[in-house]
C-alpha cells in the first residue's frame, strides 16, 4: 500500500513569483459529483489544492481516475497517494483505490506517504464480514500525503491529511502527534502547510496546545464554522476540516464555502504569502 501516482497536465511552467498563493482543501466524498467538484475548483482558481477521499477505478465512481481527471481539467501537476484498496469496489484483476490528491500549478518534486502507526481496525477484512459495498472492507491505513511544492524562489512543504473517522479523539490526537513529529525535522524558517479532514476539532484542548507548541497557526479556529453538511438527524455543526500554517507565512481570507454542495464536506480556501 505504498502506491503513489504522479502526473502533469501543465501547458507551461509558471515561473513568475506570485505575491499571493490561493489554497483550497476539500474532502470530495470520493468524487461522486465530479462535474460539480471540477466546476468549483475551476472557479476557485487555486494555485495549490489538497483533496481527500479521491477514488481510482472504483465501481461507485464509474471506474474513473478522479485525481487524474481533475488535474487534466485544471491543467496542473498532481500526486495521488493510496490510503486504501477498496475491496468491494474493484476486482483482483482490477483493484480499486481511495486516497488523497495534491494538485499544484508548480512541480511537486518530492512526494511520499506518512502512514500512521496509530490506526483503527474497523475497516480491515474479516472472514465473517462479506466484501459488500455498504460494509466498506479495505486494505490499507490512514495516512498523510507529503509533497513539496517548488514555487518560483520558494519551496513549500505540504501535508495532505485524512485522520480516522472511526475510534475516538484520542486516536486522532495520536495521528496528529505523528504528523507533528514528522514536521519537527524542519526548522522554523521552512514554510509548512498542513490541511485536510482531521475528523475532530483542533481549535481547543490538547490538540490546540500541541499545535501552538509546534508554532502552527490555525487561521480557521476563530471562524467556528461547520465544515460538513449536517445529517438529516442532526443539526450540529461538525468543525473537522482545517488548514494549518507554520513558518514564514502570512494567511488572509480564510473561508468555508458553505454554498458548495458537491460533497458532504464544504471546501476551505485561504490566501497565503511568503515572508
Amino acid at each position: 500500500m505504498t502506491q503513489i501516482e504522479t502526473g502533469s497536465f501543465t501547458a507551461s511552467e509558471f515561473t513568475e513569483p506570485r505575491s499571493a498563493i490561493r489554497v483550497v482543501s476539500w474532502n470530495i466524498a470520493r468524487g461522486a459529483k465530479l462535474n460539480a467538484i471540477i466546476d468549483f475548483l475551476v472557479s476557485a482558481d487555486a494555485d495549490i489544492i489538497l483533496l481527500q477521499e479521491t477514488d481510482k477505478n472504483a465501481r461507485r465512481t464509474a471506474y474513473r481516475d478522479v485525481a487524474k481527471e481533475i488535474a487534466q481539467k485544471l491543467g496542473t501537476h498532481y500526486v495521488f497517494g493510496c490510503e486504501f484498496e477498496e475491496l468491494a469496489q474493484g476486482s483482483p484483476d482490477s483493484p480499486a483505490y481511495h486516497g488523497q490528491t495534491t494538485l499544484s500549478r508548480w512541480p511537486l518534486p518530492v512526494c511520499s506517504i506518512l502512514r500512521f502507526g496509530s490506526q483503527s481496525d474497523f475497516w480491515r477484512p474479516r472472514w465473517f464480514i462479506p466484501s459488500l459495498a455498504p460494509l466498506q472492507r479495505r486494505r490499507g491505513a490512514r495516512m498523510a500525503l507529503f509533497s513539496t511544492v517548488r514555487t518560483p524562489g520558494k519551496v513549500l512543504v505540504t501535508y495532505n491529511i485524512h485522520f480516522e473517522s472511526r475510534g475516538n479523539d484520542n486516536l486522532r490526537y495520536s495521528q496528529l502527534q505523528e504528523v507533528l513529529h514528522d514536521v519537527n525535522r524542519y526548522s522554523l524558517d521552512v514554510p509548512v502547510l498542513a490541511a485536510g479532514d482531521f475528523n475532530f476539532d483542533l481549535s481547543n484542548g490538547q490538540s490546540a496546545t500541541a499545535l501552538r507548541d509546534m508554532q502552527f497557526f490555525n487561521p480557521f479556529a476563530a471562524l467556528r464554522q461547520g465544515t460538513t453538511i449536517p445529517h438529516s438527524l442532526s443539526t450540529r455543526d461538525h468543525i473537522i476540516d482545517w488548514i494549518l500554517l507554520r513558518g514564514p507565512l502570512i494567511a488572509t481570507n480564510p473561508r468555508v464555502h458553505t454554498s458548495v454542495r458537491a460533497s458532504d464536506h464544504f471546501p476551505l480556501s485561504i490566501t497565503i504569502r511568503f515572508l
